[in-house]
């Protein structure tokens, strides 16, 4: 072994650290000329202690032999080290039943190997390699039509949804094939004809439907007090003219409008300003019905057909709405009412009518084109003669492809685009040319996709940093989720952007711009599953009260929570430990917390005893981490372990079977239920790391609300964590996870490096990972220390030629 250590080129240090070694911390004194033979015979002696039972030349658990190892250079092995760092870090070697070292040696070997990792990137920096192509994706697309052509488009309905690798969609983005091209094509096409208002050849119609499983007794945010339910749509008109907008009630299995018992009044409003009121009322007696003619019979098929209007608009955005007028009696918010949970026939009978959906149909009549927020996005200089257009549609053209291909425009850029506006000008007129050239931008790869070429005069496999231009992509796609801004282009094409004060004010600048939210519904949704609350439906036998009102309430808390932290640059250890949430009285009461009226959201402080706070407390979180019957301490165990502690457990072996419900006492509670898991010795490794935190939040149940007991018997909410701690309840969770902060707040930087890269965190991103993480300590772990820590990075600024 003395001989091993000699060619190993690790430094002493290193050497004590030696994957799951968990050395005891070495005196200088050690270090002497005789100190070889007492290095050596301690890393022997330990390395037999703690890791040769699995880590040696014949078992080599997950394909390590520390043998093996502490031969080669320990350059040439970083990526053994790392895992041995994340194992460490974790506290999840050596495994529990194993002997363990104190804490303090935990903290010194961890000290020392990092020491040495990190000394050797400063070194040899590795910031990886980002893809050269990578396509925007829908989210992406949305919001760079948005900001290039002052558009707001339902990219839903144009491109079908991404591919997520990694936890996020922005990740496996290279590829183009036909079929999504085709989409790419005539989504283009749409919007650019959208964008210029050209003449269409014959009236559209879109329609908008509510959830079926939304109780339309609350007033919808943006809606004026005093009314219920209804739909408020962004809806953007091609033309100035006249459309007709359509409403249609909800009805039950046999063709009857929910809840028409009396009548109702409904209203229609553009802007908030009603165009159109409707009295619906139920059918008449049947002396009536048998007077009537076929359209004035009144019959539930008739009851809203007379709920139509056509009224005159403008070209551009407006928002259509349709909603009830309240009761008089009800219109007091601070009154509190009991739980409304109405949707269906079924289990929860409506008890007025509701809204299925919305039409817009037009126009009917062509008014012309308007003075759009597009048009005057587009037309930067319109021509007020024939002679002029060429030099106008050159000046258009050029600032859009700037903004859209992210850089300075050259004469190369323009030919295309502005061939096919020559071409087409004389048969469609000046707007329809700039219309077609419009949307061969829109279908161009320097649009389409985000592009990182390597340097010519690089030689290859060499670390090199990404232009200014390249930089403000990265900081743009990142914080916002689209292209830059003038201003940001303006400091790159200078090349000024890279200049670190610069770029420090640029980052702060657009964290404070209101299109850094989409940090908070782009990554923060997909960080913590927010994006699957849509396909979770409970039981509606064990959670009657469970509607989609409740599970926007979730979304609408955990967003709030998030951006409260992202703007007011507080502490991000606040997302695990809060002293206050946001909440309106529909989540209110579910929660059990008083005082709350009204359909409206605000913040509420908690006190110290509340049941309410941080993450783990969220309706949202706990929903999406259980099955629809009941908890899951396994998915939330599992949920930490990869989104809080950022040691996911490895994946279970092919043939572990289901835990079967039907065959457990439905009178027991889930944690002995999950004792048959426990019990196989095939589960036990893994279950045993991911159950206990899991464990701790019982308390809750499957829709976050609190309870004592399971089925008549108290809550057992005793946890622990991979390090070895144990406790009891939400409480001890969060104090553990905060006893060691460094653990969230390493996993917090590795997601948003990921979303920011759009790539995997990879080994030798460990010492940048390190480094974000020991900067923000400094300055109490606060949002923009981690952004500025990310942006400053080595990965975020550099990159490897092929």
């Amino acid at each position: 072994m003395s001989s091993c250590l000699a060619r190993t080129g690790i430094s002493f240090s290193t050497t004590v650290c030696v994957g799951c070694l968990l050395l005891s911390p070495v005196n200088a004194e050690d270090v002497s000329s005789s100190g070889e033979t007492k290095t050596a015979s301690a890393v022997e002696s330990t390395v037999e202690q703690y890791c040769f039972d699995c880590h040696n030349e014949s078992e080599s658990v997950a394909g390590i032999d520390f043998e093996k190892v502490l031969q080669e250079p320990f350059a040439n092995k970083t990526a053994v080290w790392e895992a041995v760092v994340k194992k460490l870090r974790g506290r999840q070697m050596p495994p529990g039943d194993a002997d363990r070292p104190s804490e303090q040696e935990y903290q010194n070997t961890l000290h020392t190997l990092q020491t040495d990792l990190d000394a050797l990137a400063e070194e040899n920096p590795n910031p990886g390699r980002t893809a050269p192509f990578r396509r925007l994706n829908r989210t992406e697309y949305h919001n760079a039509i948005r900001d290039l052509l002052a558009l707001d488009v339902d990219v839903n309905a144009l491109l079908p949804a991404d591919e997520s690798s990694y936890g996020f969609d922005n990740v496996t983005v290279a590829d183009l094939s036909p079929t999504l091209l085709s989409r790419y094509i005539a989504a283009a096409q749409k919007i650019a004809r959208l964008a210029v208002g050209g003449p269409l050849s014959a009236p559209s119609e879109k329609t908008f439907r509510v959830a079926p499983d939304v109780t339309q007794e609350e007033r919808v945010e943006g809606l004026p007090i005093g009314t219920r339910g209804g739909l408020l749509i962004p809806f953007t008109f091609p033309r100035d003219g006249e459309y007709e907008i359509s409403v249609r009630l909800t009805r039950d299995r046999d063709e009857h409008v929910e809840g028409l018992n009396r009548a109702h009044e409904l209203e229609l409003l553009i802007d908030l300003e009603r165009v159109a009121l409707f009295t619906v009322e139920p059918p008449q007696d049947k002396l009536n019905r048998e007077a009537a003619s076929d359209w004035e019979k009144p019959s539930h098929e008739n009851v809203d057909r007379h709920c139509k209007a056509r009224v005159t608009v403008t070209a551009g955005p407006h928002k259509v709405a349709v909603t009830f007028v309240k009761e008089p009696s009800s219109l007091l918010e601070s009154k509190r009412q009991p739980l409304n949970v109405h949707f269906n026939m079924y289990r929860h009978p409506r008890l007025t009518p509701a809204v299925y959906q919305v039409s817009i149909a037009g126009p009917f009549t062509d008014n012309g084109v308007g003075d759009t927020p597009s048009r005057k996005r587009i037309f930067v200089r319109y021509p007020q003669s024939e002679a002029e257009e060429d030099v106008c549609a050159r000046t258009i053209l050029s600032s859009i492809i700037r903004r859209a291909y992210r850089r300075p425009t050259n004469a190369d850029d323009l030919n295309v685009p502005f061939n096919l506006y020559r071409n087409a000008r004389d048969n469609v007129g000046f707007d329809g040319a700039i219309e077609l050239a419009l949307s061969s931008i829109l279908v161009n790869p320097e649009f389409l996709f985000r592009i990182e070429s390597d340097p010519t005069d690089v030689p290859p496999q060499t670390t090199y940093r990404v232009s200014d231009l390249e930089l403000a992509s990265r900081l743009s796609f990142f914080l916002w989720s689209s292209i830059p801004d003038d201003e940001l282009l303006d400091l790159a094409s200078r090349a000024q952007l890279s200049r670190p004060e610069t770029l420090r004010e640029q980052t702060l600048r657009m964290l404070r711009d209101k299109r850094a939210e989409t940090l908070v519904t782009n990554f923060a949704s997909q960080w913590l599953y927010l994006r699957n609350l849509d396909s979770i439906t409970p039981d509606g036998r064990q959670f009657p009260d469970f509607d989609d009102n409740l599970r926007q309430a979730f979304r609408a808390e955990t967003e709030m929570l998030f951006e409260s932290i992202m703007r007011e640059d507080r502490s991000v250890l606040d997302l695990i430990q809060a002293d206050y949430t946001f909440l309106n009285e529909r989540l209110a009461k579910h929660y059990g917390v008083p005082h709350v009226y009204g359909s409206r959201f605000r913040r509420v402080a908690l006190d110290k005893d509340s049941r309410r706070g941080g993450l783990l407390r969220h309706g949202s979180v706990l929903t999406v981490t259980s099955y629809a019957t009941r908890t899951s301490p396994v998915i939330r165990g599992k949920w930490i372990l990869e989104n809080v502690l950022g040691t996911p457990p490895p994946p279970p072996p092919g043939n572990v079977p289901a835990l079967e419900d039907n065959t457990v006492n439905a009178n027991l509670s889930v944690r002995e239920r999950l004792a048959e898991h426990r019990s196989n010795v095939a589960c036990a490794g893994c279950h045993a790391l991911i159950d206990p935190p899991g464990f701790a939040l019982e308390n809750f149940d499957a829709v976050g609300r609190w309870r004592d007991s399971e089925n008549g018997v108290p809550v057992d909410a005793s946890g622990g964590l991979p390090d070895g701690s144990t406790f009891d309840g939400i409480d001890g969770l969060e104090q553990g996870l905060l006893d060691r902060p460094e653990m969230f707040v390493t996993t917090l930087t590795e997601k948003l490096l990921t979303f920011a890269l759009g790539r995997g965190v990879e080994h030798f991103d460990g010492p940048a990972i390190r480094g974000i993480v020991r900067n923000a300590g400094q300055d109490e772990y606060r949002f923009s220390s981690i952004i500025l820590g990310v942006v400053n990075s080595t990965p975020f600024q550099m990159r490897q030629t092929q």
